[in-house]
């Protein structure tokens, strides 16, 4: 039965008329006096309450069990499951039961508490919306429900209950994903991820990106219906939390994400199946493990702001990423400078560079990601590039990339899906940003080189965003279960807003895909390249777009695009190539090419080598990573290198 239907039935007078068609001669009439006593729970869809007596007349005005059970309301309940989509049930089944058969003590009704309601209403609202429902009328929380000082019962006690006992009941290899909102040790969250995984292993499966400084896994779970693998024309998106050590809600609420994709494509939530079959999504839950060991050892009362934010080198790894920036705004005013996929300079490896910072540069290279969102706290905003401020003495000085207004449309997807960030009145941390409604350019907000988003978006095709989820870096646990209903529909919208703007396949004539070709739009200078077997994505907002695909030993062709403000989702645009012969360019020789950006650790810094016996029978030592560099290019290395061979 279609919602449409069901809401007529529910503002119609289709029940009183079943009503009358149901009453048998000798039944008791509406008008007919009845002493209200407790009476045995008997409503099918209700009996299983944590209570067995009840009362008639009850809080909506019906004079027995069928009356109520013959109502439109008791309908509604018995196919909310179907309509939601498996989404908030059955607290909503409870609930609803709790107002049609309310509990009854001593011949009198104890109706359910109010603030059960409205956590209810706050958590479940968006399930209504997404099929354009309004709040069910009898579920009204100032109407029929009472305060704690007026004596009320909280329906889902019994239920919270069951769940936390199924969790104590589970040996460690169970998999599970019923979610506890607790704070988890490292060991816990492998073990949790992993569980998950095995759980959901049709469309899921984790694997590790690396290790951090003392060893920790870099471990990350991907969800998507053919997992291990892209799928051509499927968009990859990425979610990193615990960046900072001591910035731990990201982590926690990207470790509850985890979970609830797994248990709700289970009971088949029709938008969680949908994002999972259209979408590859990685979740990095902890960057920084060392670093949360430090902040999680001293804990919520006793960690202080900058305790465990840096990694066990004492390394900030949003610091510690190569500065593209600079050399974007070196170049910037060269027509014929490439602006996109900006090579690593080799002076960056002679740096200190951190496991986790090279670990995540080579996640970012080997996958074709299209999105990204890193967790922190600290503030409640959402800040996008560029993070580095154009004129390097200034501060706070707005700095935008060519794709501003693509960046602030998912800032604002993201702020405006928070049940607080955007709102002017919400009480900041220190900073105001009540004039943007929760998001801001980072060079703006406060200046500094060697991030994360900006090298997302200088190097490779991604687009990231820094989410800043409130002023506490480690809130209390008792915080950890509202703060995953203020962002959950939030972190929803964010994936789901990776399918904006265009893909396709940029193929030859022969049908083959044409890997590294180029993907430019007329007014952004900033270019995709496209995947292995040629497919590309380019998040754009609406307007009419002129796209241009070209490859080297190929043609280069336009189109012109207009996107509709209503698409839900990416419009479809191939490009054909043909051949053409190669001539020489001297910009090949002045400007950066694909070969310098293939290059990627050219001199083996992270290679490990294990020693081995030389011919003396004594332990021969490895060359450093630096001598290849030396040894080839003519240059003798310095005296204070040499020491140390």
């Amino acid at each position: 039965m279609c919602v449409g239907v069901l809401l007529l039935l529910l503002s119609s007078g289709w029940a009183a008329t079943l009503q009358q068609q149901a009453r048998q001669p000798g039944d008791p009439q509406p008008g007919d006096p009845k002493p209200a006593a407790c009476t045995e729970v008997n409503l099918g869809y209700c009996n299983d309450m944590d209570y067995l007596r009840t009362i008639f007349p009850n809080i909506l005005g019906h004079q027995s069990g069928w009356e109520a059970e013959s109502g439109a309301e008791y309908l509604l309940l018995s196919v909310i499951h179907g309509l939601l989509n498996g989404e908030c049930s059955p607290e909503i089944r409870l609930v609803g039961c709790s107002v049609l058969a309310s509990p009854c003590q001593d011949n009198k009704m104890i109706k359910p508490c109010r603030s059960t309601c409205e956590t209810l209403k706050n958590d479940c609202a968006h399930a209504f919306e997404a099929i354009e429902m309004a709040w069910p009328y009898f579920l009204d929380c100032d109407r029929f429900f009472a305060s704690e000082q007026e004596g009320c019962f909280d329906p889902l006690t019994g239920l919270k209950a069951r769940q936390e006992l199924a969790v104590s009941s589970l040996s460690p290899e169970e998999p599970s994903t019923i979610i506890q909102f607790t704070y988890t040790s490292n060991a816990q969250m492998y073990s949790l991820l992993k569980r998950t995984a095995a759980k959901c292993s049709h469309i899921s499966h984790v694997y590790s990106i690396g290790r951090s400084t003392e060893g920790r896994d870099l471990l990350v779970i991907e969800f998507t219906d053919n997992p291990g693998q892209h799928e051509l024309l499927e968009p990859e998106i990425k979610l990193v939390g615990n960046m900072h050590g001591n910035e731990v809600l990201g982590r926690q609420l990207l470790i509850y994400l985890a979970q609830y994709l797994c248990s709700e494509y289970i009971l088949g939530n029709q938008r969680i199946q949908t994002i999972i079959n259209t979408t590859r999504i990685h979740i990095l839950a902890s960057m920084n493990p060392d670093g949360y060991e430090l902040a999680s050892s001293e804990g919520h009362l006793l960690n202080a702001w900058t305790n465990g934010r840096n990694n066990a080198q004492n390394i900030d790894l949003n610091r510690n990423f190569p500065d593209l920036t600079s050399i974007f705004y070196r170049n910037r005013r060269s027509r014929r400078y490439r602006m996109d996929h900006i090579p690593i300079p080799d002076t960056y490896w002679f740096g200190k560079v951190a496991p986790e910072t090279y670990a995540v540069m080579k996640w970012i290279r080997s996958l074709p990601f299209v999105q990204s969102a890193s967790f922190h706290g600290g503030e409640l905003v959402v800040s996008y590039p560029f993070d580095f401020s154009r004129h390097p003495h200034e501060e706070k000085m707005f700095s935008p990339t060519s794709d501003e207004q693509v960046f602030k449309q998912l800032a604002r997807t993201y702020a405006d899906a928070h049940a607080t960030m955007s709102n002017n009145d919400t009480e900041r941390c220190g900073a105001t940003f009540y004039r943007t409604r929760g998001i801001i350019n980072g060079a703006l907000w406060y200046s500094f080189a060697g991030g994360m988003s900006d090298f997302n978006y200088l190097h490779t095709n991604c687009l990231e965003l820094t989410v800043e989820l409130g002023c506490d870096k480690f809130p209390s646990e008792a915080e950890l279960y509202p703060e995953w209903k203020r962002n959950k529909e939030a972190l929803l919208s964010l994936i789901e807003s990776v399918h904006r703007g265009i893909k396709g396949v940029v193929k030859d004539t022969e049908g083959n895909g044409i890997k590294g070709a180029t993907i430019s739009v007329r007014g952004i200078r900033k270019d995709v390249t496209t995947a292995e077997d040629g497919d590309y994505w380019r998040l754009l907002n609406a307007g009419t777009h002129i796209l241009t695909a070209t490859a080297k030993g190929y043609s280069r062709i336009s189109k012109r695009v207009y996107l509709p403000h209503n698409m839900n989702k990416a419009g479809l645009v191939h490009f054909v190539l043909e051949k053409v012969p190669v001539e020489p360019d001297i910009d090949d020789h002045l400007f950066p090419t694909v070969d310098s950006w293939d290059r990627f650790d050219p001199y083996n810094q992270f290679e490990q080598s294990e020693p081995h016996v030389g011919e003396g029978g004594g332990e021969r030592r490895e060359k450093p990573w630096w001598w290849n560099y030396f040894s080839t290019s003519g240059i003798s290395p310095p005296t204070w290198l040499l020491r140390n061979v």
